[in-house]
């Protein structure tokens, strides 16, 4: 069995687990790969929106159980709640063991504060056409399902994998527009309350960079998703990383092998039956 690696702060964003885009498998080679003092799970990790009886397979399952090991096992996971998740804000507040669920936190490190919340609130198309929003998702999650289509064809052919939501994103002025000002608000307000670092999700693209004003200065910081991207931020000797899994060298594993070969219906009882006990340590 390999090591974990030990990692101050990891946050991971944008999952969507319940949809056909997730890819459920390659988070939780990432998640068995690590081993952090906080979690930080930052919006729509599960995406109520496009819920279904019909469509949550057993690799979604275990992710989330994955997730409440590593809190039995000491990790403090915090929810942040996005908006494709939103059902979860009644709850904000709740804590259960080394599990809870929050709009937004502040982490004091080393001596610098970090502003963490999903980002959605400056997305003003979904509080004022919510029906619209969800209907964008299902187009795109009809999309990535294409893609994944067009792709085992190009790997088949020997050709590179592509990626036609990242072409259409980027190649609209209007998008390109919208991931900047969205950049560009988030620090601004960070650097007028005094926060070091600002780390959102929701829009998809990792990303880490110094925003600068008249007024001061602070790091923006995106963790990306696991649709497209795969990606999540690390915190470690008092600095910040974006991780990304294509980019990891270390082979896949699961650092619980029972986990690997358990049943479907195992995997429910053990999510619906974790140990109280364990929640409770630390």
């Amino acid at each position: 069995m390999k090591k974990t690696r030990k990692v101050e702060v990891a946050v991971i964003s944008d999952v969507h687990l319940g949809t056909i885009g997730c890819h459920a498998t390659e988070l939780l080679t990432y998640l068995n790969s690590i081993s952090p003092k906080k979690l930080i799970l930052n919006g729509d990790i599960i995406d109520i929106w496009q819920f279904s009886k019909r469509y949550f397979p057993k690799s979604h399952l275990k992710v989330i159980k994955r997730i409440m090991d590593m809190a039995s096992e000491g990790t403090k996971v915090v929810y942040i709640t996005g908006n494709h998740d939103e059902l979860l804000r009644k709850f904000s507040g709740t804590e259960m063991g080394n599990i809870s669920i929050q709009d937004k936190i502040v982490l004091n490190l080393d001596g610098k504060k970090a502003w963490i919340f999903h980002g959605d609130v400056f997305d003003h198309s979904i509080h004022k056409a919510k029906w619209l929003a969800k209907l964008g998702g299902y187009g795109y999650s009809l999309l990535i399902l294409i893609n994944r289509f067009v792709n085992w064809i190009l790997v088949n052919l020997g050709k590179e994998k592509y990626s036609i939501s990242k072409k259409i994103k980027n190649g609209v002025k209007r998008a390109v527009k919208y991931v900047s000002d969205f950049e560009t608000i988030a620090a601004d307000l960070a650097i007028e309350n005094g926060y070091d670092y600002v780390i959102c999700g929701h829009i998809h693209q990792p990303k880490m960079l110094l925003k600068e004003s008249s007024k001061g200065s602070t790091i923006y910081l995106n963790s990306g998703d696991w649709v497209e991207n795969f990606t999540a931020l690390e915190y470690q000797f008092k600095r910040w990383k974006v991780y990304n899994y294509n980019n990891d060298r270390l082979s896949p594993f699961y650092a619980d092998q029972e986990l690997k070969n358990m049943e479907f219906t195992d995997l429910i009882a053990a999510i619906t039956i974790l140990d109280k006990n364990k929640l409770k340590r630390n």
